[in-house]
């Protein structure tokens, strides 16, 4: 799908992290010159290695809890794609004041530091979590229940906050609720990684990976691309409807985690065949999950255009390549 956008100055904030890096090299493929802003606390150099010689890019690292890093990074520029934040909602739960400052404190910061330097439009990461205990499925924007951990409490501040800047200040502002996204560089490594790229290198290591419950808990999986696109479409509609809202990213389908497990192992052993048998432990459930997860994506179809174009098995064979190449 092509998008038009071309020659313009876009802040991505978090952008050596895995969604960011790619939207950061979506962005320079474009010709559009890029500002990334990052503490490096998840972000890793090596997601932005390729773009340090191109003069069209400028790494500024900072702090988003640090306002005046905030006003650096954002003058002159058209567009802001706010995507820093702590993610993980067991890292919340065991720290919720960190994720409160950086998610809700940080995310101020960056909407005040928008408003002062004139910036034309804010689009920025919000969540699937935002729906919490709510019931109904597919997942449709306007229905959301009570928030199940500090961290979709944090998500759900951000729509609020950019709501209030928009009905105050005049600020455009798009929030995309991204669900489970997935895909090349995102890190396997650490105590909150997500579940795609650590069952892969658990995979490849022979090593049994551990599904939390039953596996029956099921997931609207997004492959990075979809996301890239939602992103792009954001910054480019001229649709006054679909502007100073939020829209569910995804692929609108659900895959339980045993569905997962099995594509991964049949993907995998394509490269090593004794990856079929390695045996996989279910564990208890995770506190503050949400049992499952699907997305009506119809309001992002109508509004903004979005096709998405990887399903969660075309999406997974593109992660399994790159992470087989790349780990």
């Amino acid at each position: 799908m092509e998008i038009n956008i071309k020659n313009k100055r876009v802040l991505v904030t978090g952008g050596a992290g895995f969604i960011g890096s790619n939207l950061c090299e979506a962005l320079l493929e474009k010709q559009n010159t890029v500002m990334c802003l990052d503490n490096f606390a998840t972000g890793k150099r090596e997601n932005i290695a390729d773009f340090l010689n191109n003069s069209d890019f400028t790494l500024i690292e900072g702090d988003i809890r640090n306002l005046e890093d905030c006003h650096k990074a954002s003058q002159g520029v058209d567009y802001i794609l706010h995507q820093a934040a702590l993610g993980s909602v067991p890292r919340s739960i065991k720290d919720p004041i960190t994720s409160n400052d950086v998610n809700v404190s940080g995310f101020l910061n960056m909407l005040l530091a928008a408003r002062d330097n004139g910036v034309k439009r804010f689009v920025f990461a919000a969540s699937s979590s935002t729906y919490g205990d709510s019931k109904s499925m597919p997942k449709v924007e306007d229905i959301i229940g009570k928030p199940l951990s500090p961290y979709a409490i944090t998500k759900y501040v951000n729509e609020l906050y950019a709501d209030i800047f928009s009905k105050t200040y005049g600020l455009e502002t798009i929030g995309l609720r991204y669900f489970n996204v997935f895909g090349r560089k995102q890190d396997p490594n650490g105590a909150y990684a997500a579940v795609i790229p650590k069952f892969v290198s658990q995979l490849m290591a022979g090593q049994s990976p551990v599904i939390n419950g039953d596996g029956n808990y099921s997931r609207d999986f997004t492959y990075i691309d979809n996301v890239i696109q939602a992103n792009l479409l954001s910054l480019v509609t001229k649709n006054p409807k679909a502007i100073n809202t939020v829209y569910n990213v995804a692929f609108g389908d659900r895959n339980t985690l045993n569905d997962l497990m099995r594509y991964l192992k049949e993907y995998l052993s394509s490269f090593d065949p004794n990856i079929a048998s390695v045996a996989v432990i279910n564990g208890p459930n995770r506190v503050g999950d949400i049992p499952h997860s699907h997305a009506s994506v119809q309001k992002a179809k109508v509004l903004l255009n979005y096709n998405p174009q990887f399903s969660l098995q075309q999406g997974l064979k593109e992660a399994v390549k790159w992470y087989w190449e790349n780990l």
